[in-house]
This record gives C-alpha cells, structure tokens and sequence, in this order.
C-alpha cells in the first residue's frame, strides 16, 4: 500500500480489493445502497472501484482532511438522517473498509442477531471470538448476558502476550473489531453528550456542502476545526448502552503481511504465493508477485513482495518495522511511499515505465468518452503516439483525430487536451521532454473532475 493507494483498494485476496469484498459481503443483508466516507485524495479510487464492481452507492462523503472514526461516522449519520425517507431512523452498519472475512454468511448472521438490540437503542459492537492470544488487537471483556450478546463491561488496549493469554484462557474477552450497528439518531445522541464540540463541528461541516458527481464534499474549515478522536474513546467506552454481539466468521484487519500469510491458503510447504512464483526448498514464506518472476531457493520465513517500482524483502517475523522503511523514503525525498508506478486518475491510468534525466516515457489508458483536462505545461513538451484506439486531441487551436499507429506533437507551453471518443480504451505512449518533469508543473485551465 501508498499513502495514495492504501490496502483498502489492494486486491490482497481473491481478485477483488477489500473495499469491494466489503461491499460483496452485504449481499445477504437487506440494506440500502451504502454510504461511502472516504479522504479526499482517494475519492476517483473508491469511485472506480465501486463502478467496476457493478456496486450501486448512496454517495461518497468526502473528508478534507482525516479526523478518525468518529467524525467520520458523524458525518454519515447526519447525512443518513437528513436524506432517509418519512423521517425514517435508520440502521447504521458501520464497516472499515481493509478488513478480510472468510466467512460471509456467518458475518451476516451475527448483523442479523444484533438488529434487535440496536433497533432498542443500543450501540452494538461486533467483538471477534479470539482465536489466540493476539497482542496487535484490543480487547472488549463482556458483562452480563443478554440473550445472544452481552453488556460491554470494558473495552481495554492492546495487551502484552502474558495478558493475552489469560484473556484467551478466560473466555470473556472478544477481540475489537471496530464494526458496529446503531440507529443513526442513537450515535447522533451518545455524541451529543460526551463529546457535543465534535457533533457541533460536523453539524457546522454538513450544513455547508456541495456535490459534484457522485460526491459530497462538506466545509473545509468547519471540519478542519472539529477534533481528532475514534469512536471508541469518544462514545463506545463511556456510554452505558453498549452491546458486544460476538462474531466467529475468520476476521482479520491484515495489519501486515504476516497477518495476511495467517489468513491465506498455503501449499504443502506453508508458502503462499500470488503472481509468478516458483519455489525450490523454500518454507513458511509470503511471496507475492505482480510483474516479474519471484523465484526463491532455500529460504525460509520470508516475506518477499514484488511490485513495478520496489520489492520488500523481510523476515516474517520483523515486518512491522517496514514503518522504518516509509520514513527513510520519506526523510530522502523519494515518492514511493506516497504513489506506485501506476498511477490511477478519473479518467483512466498512467505507468511511468522509464524515466531520464531530462525525459520520462508514460504509456496512458483513457476510458470510453473520458477526457483529461484542458491544461499546459511550463517545462515541458510531449510527444502522443496512440497504440490502440482513438485520441481526439486538443492541440492549442487545432483539434484533431489521432488513431493507432499515429502521432502528435504537444510544444511547450501550448494548451492542449486529450479526448477518448471511441468505444474502447484509448492506449497511448506520452514521451516529455524538458527541465522538469514532475506532476505538479500542469496548469488546469477547465477540467470535468473538479481539479482546475
């Protein structure tokens, strides 16, 4: 995962991504189309992936800045109240979107269990039947019983591997999953009362949006003022409302790779492999391919992941210091932290696929009827040449029709814009050339994606 590309949109399991799989697993739970809240930066992802997947949605909220879980779900709340029908109180299924499970019908079943205590005003959470003495989770400890769910008499922190196993050992204790249901009003009130400086700043946010496609973009500096603060500590640990519904479905929040080796199926050695992988004498290793050939002789416990522009290797046991690695990227000035080589943008997707001193090659795929904005450049020209499709092309005040195996022209400085009118996906290879090559150097002059 990137900081603009996290492993909510990754395909980590199966061929969907988690925000997809997260959505598939509601097929079997009467709902309405969901509400996305996403950052931002992430918003023509989630759109995608959504549109990709066949995935109807009430809207995307659109956080300019991350203010955690709370705020977040705030603001789907009041949303969910303002446009539910005949001043209806809805359910709200509050689901992180980078969560795996493997079983979908027995996460549906324990939904289904929890709707009668939530539609009594309670504010249930989802606790995991623990299934080792996990130190990377918090903990609830249940109280007393209540049918098919219990009171929730604590909600406690990560704990060292000692109090791990005497929790596991207990039987009273559910690991934390950070899913819940409630009625829309019943979160709206809990907040009201134990942090109303957080519900007044989203109430202030909200009452200030603006939408644009399928997004719902709230006030800026309305919401830049509201505090930092999850769920758990703002509500969920002081209200006297709380209900833990237990749920044994193969959670995981894939916290690592090694987490993600713990849940995935394994050959006869314990390796799991994705991609084009070949194994001789290697164990319990994690080996994920997506463009080149892995291949690994003799090793053992190893986590070894592949993409175009880096490859991790690591002990299994140790890859949680890959943090370490982000903030070297990060203290060097280099972008890999931040973006993959391929690059996704409303309209399609570029690969930098080679990069020069004074020159970078991109091959480009713009969808059917898309178009990147009408902009210039300061520092570079471009060279088009379309391999497969059509480009209409935007070309100062000339426009014109590019088709495969032709090409075009693009000086520096000269307004100009790139078109796919056709009904397959435009293909195209961009080579620039100048002083400076970086993202940053377009001026946007009008732009159907609301970036100009």
């Amino acid at each position: 995962s990137r900081e603009l590309y996290p492993k909510q949109f990754l395909a980590v399991s199966g061929e969907q991504s988690m925000l997809q799989q997260t959505v598939s697993r509601l097929t079997g739970i009467q709902h309405q189309a969901p509400l996305l809240i996403c950052n931002e930066e992430h918003r023509f992802i989630a759109a995608e992936q959504l549109r990709v997947g066949g995935y109807e949605h009430s809207g995307i909220i659109l956080e300019p800045v991350g203010r955690n879980t709370a705020p977040a779900i705030a603001l789907a709340a009041l949303q969910a109240t303002q446009g539910s029908a005949n001043d209806e109180d809805p359910l709200l299924l509050v689901l992180a979107a980078d969560h795996l499970i493997e079983n979908s019908q027995s996460f549906q079943s324990s939904v289904e269990k929890a709707k009668p205590y939530a539609q009594a005003g309670n504010l249930v959470t989802f606790g995991i039947v623990p299934t080792a003495p996990e130190t990377g989770y918090g903990y609830i400890k249940s109280g007393e019983s209540q049918g098919e769910a219990f009171t929730v008499s604590q909600f406690v922190e990560k704990p060292d591997l000692m109090t791990a196993e005497k929790y596991l050992s207990s039987g009273d204790y559910y690991w934390n999953s950070g899913m819940f249901l409630f009625k829309a009003s019943r979160y709206l009130e809990e907040l009201e009362k134990y942090r109303p400086d957080i519900l007044s700043a989203c109430k202030k946010a909200m009452a200030i949006t603006a939408s644009d496609m399928d997004f719902i973009r709230v006030d800026k500096e309305e919401f830049e003022a509201c505090s930092d603060d999850s769920i758990d500590y703002a509500v969920m640990e002081k209200t006297d409302s709380a209900i833990v519904v237990p749920m044994d479905a193969g959670w995981s929040d894939v916290g690592s790779w090694s987490a993600l080796w713990d849940v995935s199926e394994k050959d006869a050695n314990q390796n799991v492999t994705r991609g084009d992988v070949i194994t001789v004498g290697s164990t319990n290793s994690y080996l994920h391919s997506e463009s080149k050939l892995i291949a690994t002789v003799g090793v053992n416990n190893l986590v070894v992941v592949e993409t175009k522009d880096a490859v991790l290797v690591a002990d299994k046991d140790q890859v949680q210091d890959v943090k370490s690695i982000v903030t070297q990227l990060k203290e060097s000035g280099r972008n890999e932290y931040q973006l993959h080589r391929e690059v996704y943008r409303p309209w399609g997707k570029y690969d930098s696929i080679d990069y020069g001193k004074r020159d970078q090659v991109k091959r480009i795929t713009v969808k059917p009827g898309e178009k990147l904005s009408i902009q210039m450049h300061h520092h570079r020209s471009e060279h088009w040449i379309v391999v497969s499709g059509t480009a209409k092309v935007t070309n100062g005040k000339e426009i014109i029709l590019v088709t495969e195996g032709e090409s075009t022209y693009i000086p520096l400085g000269t307004t100009h814009a790139l078109e796919n009118p056709g009904k397959i996906p435009l293909e195209m290879i961009e080579i620039q050339t100048g002083s400076y090559l970086g993202e940053d150097d377009i001026v946007r002059f009008e732009d159907r994606y609301g970036r100009s």
